[in-house]
């Protein structure tokens, strides 16, 4: 494995308000110091996060997975679902371009639907859910975005939701996946079709196999949220570990991969 294909030196996030109204709801508030303990995450782990004010709510402008797929110098960006989308694209593709020296492609086929939370990129290779959201005219935009690295398309159970919901890479050729029948349904399909061959590590929670591996670090959710696959994590990984509360934004998302888009500036 290219090993720096996990290494970053930014992540772009979504900019909030630095104080929600009182009249906000508890979770809101919660979800913000989430957030906030995301992004110092983030900072410790040597990234330079670049905060971008979309002007638009709490917690939808945090959401960025998938608007774009961001790797080797090449930011592919998926087709607007509102106008409020269409929006945050044009400032994502100028930053993208033009403060982080990222190529911007953009999804142009009439036919093509996906999803950023549907496309898993190992290191080595990429994978992308096919269901009702992504098809394989998008998979097939990503295999010409990123030529220089397998694609294969993975068929979704029909019970199941995006792709990183229930695998994520973990570490170099480590795939963490969830226990429940779909996550390893998905599993057994990656596995038939990869390129490449990989270690799993299976957790018990679904909701614990949203992971982000970050310049050598892995970060998933703390023991009150996963307590049974936080000890998986004790037991199995060997390297650098971060927990954090994430409860709130991963109600509305995949979890942990959703609120940035990590970057290596050339």
């Amino acid at each position: 494995m290219d090993f720096k294909m996990h290494e970053y030196t930014h992540a772009v996030v979504g900019k909030v308000v630095p104080v929600l109204r009182i009249t906000d709801r508890a979770d809101l508030n919660d979800a913000r110091r989430q957030y906030d303990c995301y992004l110092r995450l983030l900072r410790e782990l040597n990234l330079e996060v670049v905060d971008v004010d979309f002007d638009y709510s709490f917690p939808e402008n945090i959401l960025l997975e998938d608007i774009a797929i961001v790797c080797h110098g090449i930011a592919l960006f998926t087709k607007p679902s509102s106008s409020e989308e269409d929006e945050m694209m044009k400032i994502l593709k100028y930053i993208m371009e033009k403060d982080l020296g990222q190529t911007v492609i953009e999804l142009t086929d009439p036919e093509a639907k996906l999803l950023g939370s549907d496309v898993l990129f190992t290191g080595r290779e990429f994978f992308v859910g096919i269901s009702e959201a992504s098809n394989e005219a998008g998979a097939s935009a990503v295999a010409e975005a990123f030529p220089e690295f397998p694609c294969t398309p993975i068929k979704m159970p029909k019970s199941a939701r995006r792709l990183k919901s229930y695998i994520t890479v973990a570490g170099p050729d480590i795939l963490c996946v969830g226990a429940s029948k779909e996550a390893q349904e998905l599993l057994k399909r990656m596995e038939r079709e990869a390129t490449f061959s990989y270690q799993t590590l299976t957790v018990p929670e679904d909701e614990a196999a949203n992971c982000l591996y970050v310049n050598g670090t892995l970060i998933h959710r703390a023991i009150e949220e996963i307590p049974d696959s936080f000890k998986v994590f004790c037991e199995k990984i060997d390297f650098a570990r971060r927990s954090i509360c994430f409860s709130e934004l991963a109600a509305i998302s995949t979890g942990l991969s959703a609120c940035s888009l990590l970057v290596r500036k050339p």
